[in-house]
């Protein structure tokens, strides 16, 4: 989670506090879309990225890119 809210404050340029809200909101959204991958957004959250969760921390980042009209790489 720390690494998603590190790469959304570098690249937006908002502080690490507003960072996290926008964190959290993001796996919100995405919990309430793709309610299979609860359990893994939850890892997330908690902080336990390995493995699938991994992925889906790509994918979320990516899903910010997109959103906030920002390239992800």
């Amino acid at each position: 989670m720390n690494e998603l809210i590190s790469q959304i404050a570098q690249k937006t340029g908002i502080g690490e506090d507003k960072a996290r809200q926008a964190a959290e909101v993001a796996i919100s959204f995405f919990r309430t879309k793709f309610p299979t991958l609860g359990s893994q957004l939850d890892n997330l959250q908690g902080g336990a990225v390995s493995g699938k969760a991994s992925g889906i921390a790509s994918k979320v980042k990516e899903g910010l890119g997109d959103v906030l009209g920002k390239k992800t790489a």
